[in-house]
């Protein structure tokens, strides 16, 4: 069982990403680990025109994205950089309109398993307490070997 304290910290985390997944800064850097603690992590997404959707607001995709990578990385802070923990379910409330500007999604572990993560993650635009989206999802741990 994997401990309640994390074990990696924000840098480590925002190193492991950059190396694993490059792929998240094409056309320029907007996911940022912003903290990790016990059993949780917070991202924030800034705020760009490439995340709206017609309408001008934020896009379903774009909260998604957050959502499963803040879960991603408040699992991999407790257990270590394994790139191969995947996702199995994410489940998604769209709540509200997102006001126009950075989000942050706030997650916290449910269970943290040798084999299954479950958390939930509550996204909120910056400097509101009201939750725009709320993600639940399930990550499947590869075995240790």
């Amino acid at each position: 069982m994997a401990s309640h304290h994390p074990i990696m910290t924000k840098d480590e985390l925002t190193a492991f990403l950059d190396r694993e997944f490059p792929q998240l800064h094409i056309g320029g850097q907007t996911y940022f680990i912003d903290e990790v603690g016990p059993l949780s992590a917070r991202m924030r997404m800034t705020y760009h025109d490439r995340h709206l959707r017609p309408g001008g607001t934020i896009s379903g995709p774009s909260m998604m994205a957050l959502a499963d990578l803040a879960l991603y990385a408040a699992i991999l802070a407790h257990i270590g950089p394994v790139a191969l923990a995947v996702t199995t379910s994410l489940n998604f409330n769209f709540l509200r309109k997102p006001e126009p500007r950075d989000l942050i999604g706030e997650c916290r572990l449910l269970k943290l398993g040798k084999r299954l993560a479950v958390g939930e993650v509550s996204i909120f635009s910056e400097g509101s307490a009201d939750v725009v989206c709320h993600a639940t999802g399930t990550y499947s741990i590869p075995e240790r070997r």
